[in-house]
């Protein structure tokens, strides 16, 4: 947002000597953040006004005239000019060597200098609008028209910042500081804020009659979404162009000026923060009321966009139909025409959830709606009726109001807030008295008495739509007002009693640890929703996912429902670019289903679960290796995260998985997750084209850390230890588990044999069809003693027999 500081002089009275950065700093550390000063004279340095005394022909060219222009001091300078509205007595605007402008509006800006125009010496440059930044302010057609100041009051050699009131500073204003803050959307609400920092009084607006009187029907059907509605009838008005001090107020505010009357309401709307809109009275048929729009009914806006309305839109209505888009946007036939002579003025306040949902709907973010999305108050529209009915009478002084009707049936509630003087000083720590706990929450429009320790608060209305409901809201006033600098650090005594072990939070920080220093994976963050196109390939079935009522674009409508489908896109995006790598997420997924109403119980929350989910993607032709580092990374998960420990059974395939190399994860009894191979089919048509990868997905709210360490202490081999290789022949359709198995079986009689490893296994022409030759690495020690080599084949061969005759092992014979 842009504030004009000429214009908050309205409302508060600032000092001559004020540092304006100061202010700026001020208001940054204490109510808003102030992302630039604009000093708007330095734009215009160097522009004058020039009075041209005479104009003469171009010797050389046809297009151009020479003028002899006054700029004031009693110099006359000659101007080479090709503008064609110049005449004699013209005042125009003049930029002399030294000044930035831009050749006919287009391009960089360039500096003025002394100069030649086919032969003849031009001093300067007579401008057009758009060559110096001005061109809603003096719009044309034609880019050869210059500005004519001969309408204003200034003689040749007067500053154009002066003149037209650019001798201003602007501060532009980050809107995501302010969100919270519906009171500041306005140039008085943040004179208000002014006013109360620096001790000022601040200036109230003249009140205007508000009896209702006169026959216009305003009706408030759905006093749900519309807390208040006036309606003002107004007659003897036109349309002609706004007074220029106004237009300039609105396009130092950011805005474009078009005409009087809708100048007057964007000019209301900057600066109480209250939008207001203007009908043409002679095209309200009956009354005029707000609404839920009914089925079937359609509306054409300001901008020509004609919408389908639904019955969660609130319109204003007259008997015949919709005339405007509540809090968005007023409907193209029955706003201000070229033949307005008479208006209904709108000064309303709408529910601001509603405003959201229909903005967002039709995808029609205005300057109205971004205010009433924030929650302003029904009662700003008594100062926003006060200052209409000041310019209406300023702009159009034969004009008279024939009708006011105020329906106001929900009125807002302030809040009493008790707080405690001691509990505050413990809380901030200042050296802070009644007097001025008093003084600065009445200048922010607060009511404050004492009863002893107490303070006793009433919130204004302005704060009152949800900003201010607490007596911490109220310490946070007196904080930034006191200033968040100015506090000094005080030590604090405090007594801890246990420790509180937050046991899903270190879960969740011990997975990613695991995942990105033991396993030298990247964690990557995407976006909570998914595209169309990996949810075909991956997710298949849509059935339960939720849909986005505004998604960012077509293809990406779906709510995240599963981590892998935003982990495919990213293995997509980054295959061009390595050829082996891990990536792995952890985020929030929701489903359509199982809906709760935990917070609130206006709002339905859908059923949701945090997921982590990795992809390990890698040369397609060793898939065998891939698998295994993926199911090595899974399984080793609960060992260095401290909770119970991953079971893999195949049990139902993944819709996206290869038909061969998947498993299902469990913890007991229960399926936690799964780890597969992401089929060709569904790789293909997310994208993934020539790397194989390995997924796993893992419900994190499923797992349970342990609540303490289940470390147990061995001590070392006393003795050495030896590992001792064998090669022997299975069925291929035999398991590891089960080989491992019958080892860890059988070490528990020969207790020489202290652990078995996984080393490799072999498929080829030295192997027999239906047989896999797989390599063990047995480890062999003694507790007493160091065994000899022929303990230790021994005890090997104690295995290999074991293997043989229990799991089907044949030994290798060359």
């Amino acid at each position: 947002m842009l504030v004009s500081l000429n214009w908050i002089k309205d409302y508060v009275k600032l000092p001559d000597d004020m540092d304006l950065k100061k202010l700026a700093y001020d208001l940054t550390m204490s109510t808003v953040e102030v992302e630039d000063t604009i000093f708007l004279a330095k734009q215009f340095e160097n522009l004058v006004v020039g009075e041209i005394k005479e104009v003469k022909a171009h010797p050389n060219a046809d297009s151009l005239r020479i003028c002899m222009v006054d700029i004031g001091g009693g110099e006359i300078k000659q101007i080479v000019c090709g503008g064609s509205n110049l005449y004699t007595g013209e005042k125009v605007l003049v930029s002399k060597p030294g000044a930035m402008v831009k050749w006919h509006g287009q391009g960089d800006l360039v500096e003025i200098k002394e100069s030649k125009l086919r032969g003849e010496s031009s001093y300067g440059m007579i401008c057009g609008a758009t060559e110096v930044g001005l061109a809603d302010l003096f719009p044309t057609e034609d880019e050869h028209v210059i500005v004519d100041l001969s309408d204003f009051d200034c003689k040749a050699g007067d500053a154009i910042a002066d003149v037209l009131d650019l001798n201003d500073v602007i501060l532009e204003i980050d809107n995501k500081s302010m969100t919270n803050r519906p009171d500041l959307w306005g140039h008085y609400g943040i004179a208000r804020e002014i006013a109360a920092l620096y001790n000022l009084p601040l200036a109230d607006f003249e009140k205007a009659e508000q009896a209702d009187f006169g026959d216009l029907d305003v009706r408030v059907l759905d006093p749900d979404r519309c807390r208040r509605y006036i309606g003002t009838q107004i007659e003897n008005v036109y349309v002609k162009p706004a007074p220029f001090w106004m237009q300039c107020r609105i396009w130092k505010a950011g805005m474009r000026p078009h005409n009087a009357l809708v100048d007057i309401t964007n000019y209301i709307m900057l600066a109480t923060g209250n939008p207001t809109h203007a009908f043409d009275r002679d095209n309200i048929k009956g009354f005029i009321s707000s609404r839920r729009a009914e089925p079937g009914e359609k509306l054409e806006l300001l901008n020509g966009k004609v919408i389908d309305l639904t019955d969660d839109d609130e319109v204003i209505a007259d008997s015949e139909g919709p005339v405007g888009l509540a809090g968005v946007m007023g409907g193209k036939k029955d706003s201000i025409l070229d033949t307005t002579t008479k208006v209904i003025l709108e000064i309303a306040n709408f529910e601001s959830t509603g405003i959201r949902r229909t903005e967002q709907r039709y995808d029609s973010r205005t300057d109205a709606a971004a205010r009433y999305e924030k929650a302003i108050d029904p009662e700003r529209c008594d100062i926003t009726y006060y200052l209409a009915m000041k310019l209406f009478k300023e702009i159009y002084p034969e004009m008279k109001v024939v009708s006011y009707k105020d329906v106001y049936p929900v009125k807002i509630e302030k809040p009493e807030i008790d707080v405690s003087l001691s509990w505050l000083d413990r809380r901030l720590g200042g050296d802070m008295t009644k007097d001025f706990y008093k003084t600065k929450l009445e200048l922010l429009g607060f009511k404050v008495t004492f009863d002893g320790d107490n303070m006793h608060v009433v919130v204004p209305s302005w704060r009152a739509t949800g900003d201010i409901s607490m007596k911490a809201d109220i310490m946070e006033e007196v904080g930034r007002m006191y200033g968040y600098d100015n506090f000094q650090p005080r030590s604090i005594t405090t007594t801890f009693d246990h420790a509180i072990n937050q046991l899903d939070f270190d879960l969740t920080r011990h997975i990613k640890e695991y995942l990105a220093v033991r396993c030298g994976m990247q964690e990557v963050f995407t976006y909570p929703w998914m595209t169309d196109k990996a949810v075909e390939a991956v997710l298949q079935d849509t059935t339960h996912i939720l849909k986005l009522s505004t998604p960012p674009s077509p293809e990406e409508k779906y709510v995240r429902a599963s981590i892998l489908p935003n982990l495919c896109d990213a293995v997509a995006k980054n295959e061009r670019f390595y050829n082996d790598f891990g990536i792995f997420e952890e985020a929030q997924v929701f489903e359509d289903r199982d809906y709760t109403r935990k917070y609130d119980e206006k709002e339905a929350i859908p059923y949701c679960t945090k997921y982590v989910g990795g992809a390990l993607a890698g040369d397609g032709k060793n898939v065998t290796a891939l698998f295994r580092k993926a199911k090595g990374i899974v399984e080793n998960m609960p060992r260095y995260t401290h909770m119970p420990a991953f079971e893999f059974k195949q049990t139902e395939k993944p819709v996206w998985a290869d038909n061969t190399v998947w498993l299902n994860i469990y913890v007991g009894e229960k399926r936690v997750g799964n780890l597969a191979l992401l089929s060709k089919k569904a790789s293909m048509a997310v994208g993934i084209k020539n790397l194989a990868t390995m997924l796993f997905e893992i419900d994190e709210y499923a797992l349970e850390p342990f609540k303490s360490r289940t470390n147990e202490f061995k001590h070392l081999a006393e003795y050495p230890e030896t590992e001792y290789d064998v090669s022997l022949l299975f069925d291929a359709n035999t398991k590891w588990e089960t080989i491992h198995s019958a080892i860890m079986k059988k070490a528990n009689s020969e207790k020489l044999i202290k652990g078995a490893s996984f080393v490799d296994e072999y498929k080829g022409a030295q192997v027999p069809a239906g047989k896999k030759s797989v390599t063990i690495r047995l480890v062999v020690g003694s507790n007493e003693k160091t065994l000899k080599t022929e303990e230790i084949e021994k005890a090997a061969n104690s295995i290999i027999r074991m293997l043989v005759h229990t799991v089907g092992a044949e030994v290798r014979t060359k």
